[in-house]
Parts: structure tokens; C-alpha cells; sequence
């Protein structure tokens, strides 16, 4: 069982969607088990439903829309920061010194 404020859109999904804002703090149900969140989560955004590991698609919609860049945990913020697109460019903007 899920929490209520996360959408499974299709069963072949391997992530969730916040149906509104949660708190940093808040807990979450996923799998049945609790998770509290490190880090807010905006409306519409993923939340892994299994672990996912490096290199593993993310499936949302029940088709691949990328893949994750390092292991994710269920419960966890799936977003930029652990997650490429396989179908348009990431670009990164490194810091330079002066």
C-alpha cells in the first residue's frame, strides 16, 4: 500500500507522483513501509516506489524516461540530480576559477 498523496500512473511504473507539496520531515508510505522525506517534494514530482540502481530506467507512464545515475532508494526524490534523460541532453554548468 501507498500513501494517498502519491499516484501510481501504471503498474509497470517503478516510481510515484506527489499529487501535492510534502514537507521535508513528513512521512511517506511506500511499499507499505514509512519513509520520512529528507527534502520537500513539489506537486508532480517522482518519488521512487522501488530501489532503483545505477543504470536501471526509470519508468513512468509505463514507458522508460531515463536513467538513474546512482542507487535510489524507495521513498527518495527522483529528479535531476539522480536521474539522465536517454532522449535529450543534460547540461551542466561547472563552476570555473578565476
Amino acid at each position: 500500500m501507498d500513501d494517498p498523496r502519491l499516484l501510481l500512473l501504471c503498474d509497470q511504473d517503478n516510481v510515484l507522483v506527489a499529487c501535492r507539496r510534502i514537507e521535508a520531515g513528513e512521512t511517506i508510505i511506500v511499499g507499505g513501509e514509512p519513509h520520512i522525506l529528507v527534502k520537500a517534494v513539489e506537486l508532480g514530482h517522482k518519488l521512487a516506489r522501488l530501489p532503483i540502481a545505477p543504470g536501471v530506467k526509470v519508468v513512468k507512464y509505463g514507458v522508460p524516461i531515463g536513467s538513474a545515475t546512482q542507487s535510489i532508494g524507495p521513498g527518495e526524490h527522483v529528479h535531476i540530480h539522480n536521474l539522465k534523460s536517454d532522449y535529450t541532453k543534460t547540461h551542466v554548468i561547472a563552476e570555473t576559477g578565476s
